[in-house]
């Protein structure tokens, strides 16, 4: 009987300990896991929300890189991280395709993941080096027709938004190029920037600075309409690949038992940072949509999501390298 009393006890404590731990939460500095390179576009929406956290919840948001396996070892990190809201995850739109591309995830990303919040949508920027002859998308894909393989491009790895963008590009053109796979896409835009490749698909913020110094030529968007901050640039559908359209996505996760609480209040602090003037801001300049979705609508996202990929990936043939 007193075994009985003391088990109803010690649940109730703990229950009761929950409950303020979710109430004061956060009482600590937040880990953000990136699983991209530092100076990647997933990088940089991170250490943007991360600093419009730290002023919101008064506590310090603190940014980890653990990028390689595209993406998956920081996803299974957090997917065995503690589910006290202390360690979250951002991921961009290619955390589902990997479902379909690697059997072997050492994560399931829907029962080991909980949605937060759809951060926002973002396109992608075709850029090439000015030392391949080419001044337009015409031209670039009557080059890779007459040369099949020879365009090298880059991205920051198998199955990662910058793939996912040339591989629909090559797919609709009738082209092959040869892919070159690295551990994020910041080290993909420098060996871009130095000759080693000819062509990347690259984020809005990382690539239209050099576009911009002339460093890189942009030769399109990859979104159904043009960029308001580069309105000069066509849209590669009008460039001369119609029906052409690919847009990436910024989404947080946290372990899968986190209380709801917490996670409500994560969504809520994030989709108030998103409507501040300075950041909102500063992604429509970066060529970023804000979002700050429930965390029941980014559920529904990501399923709808993991299922169109494996549609593609099963009609295209992919294959992990």
């Amino acid at each position: 009987m007193f075994g009985a009393i003391r088990l109803v006890l010690v649940m109730a404590s703990a229950q009761a300990f929950a409950a303020h731990s979710a109430a004061a939460y956060p009482e600590r500095p937040i880990r953000l896991l990136v699983g991209q390179s530092a100076g990647g576009a997933t990088d940089i929406v991170a250490r943007a929300l991360g600093q419009k956290l730290n002023e919101s919840l008064g506590q310090p948001v603190v940014v980890d890189n653990r990028g390689g396996a595209a993406g998956s070892i920081a996803a299974a990190l957090v997917a065995k991280a503690p589910p006290d809201g202390y360690t979250v995850l951002i991921v961009p739109g290619s955390f589902t395709i990997n479902p379909s591309l690697y059997k072997d995830l050492p994560f399931d990303p829907q029962k080991d993941l909980a949605a937060v919040t759809l951060i926002a949508t973002a396109p992608y920027v075709l850029v090439v080096q000015p030392a391949l002859p080419v001044k337009s998308l015409r031209e670039l894909l009557a080059l890779a027709k007459a040369k099949p393989k020879e365009i090298v491009y880059g991205s920051a790895g198998f199955g990662s938004s910058g793939h996912l963008a040339a591989e629909l590009f090559s797919t609709l053109a009738g082209v092959q190029m040869n892919h070159v796979p690295y551990k994020g896409a910041g080290p993909a835009l420098v060996d871009l920037l130095g000759g080693q490749l000819q062509l990347v698909f690259g984020s809005v913020v990382a690539s239209l600075p050099y576009q911009r110094n002339g460093r890189l030529s942009a030769l399109g968007v990859t979104s159904a309409q043009r960029l308001a901050l580069a309105p000069e640039l066509p849209t590669i559908a009008e460039a001369g690949l119609p029906g052409y359209e690919f847009t990436s996505w910024f989404g947080l996760l946290a372990p899968v038992a986190t209380p709801r609480t917490i996670v409500l209040k994560l969504q809520s602090a994030v989709a108030a940072v998103l409507r501040t003037p300075g950041l909102s801001e500063r992604l429509a300049r970066e060529g970023s949509e804000p979002v700050g979705s429930t965390p029941d609508q980014f559920a529904g996202f990501v399923k709808a999501e993991i299922a169109k990929w494996a549609a593609v990936v099963k009609r295209s043939g992919m294959r992990a390298e």
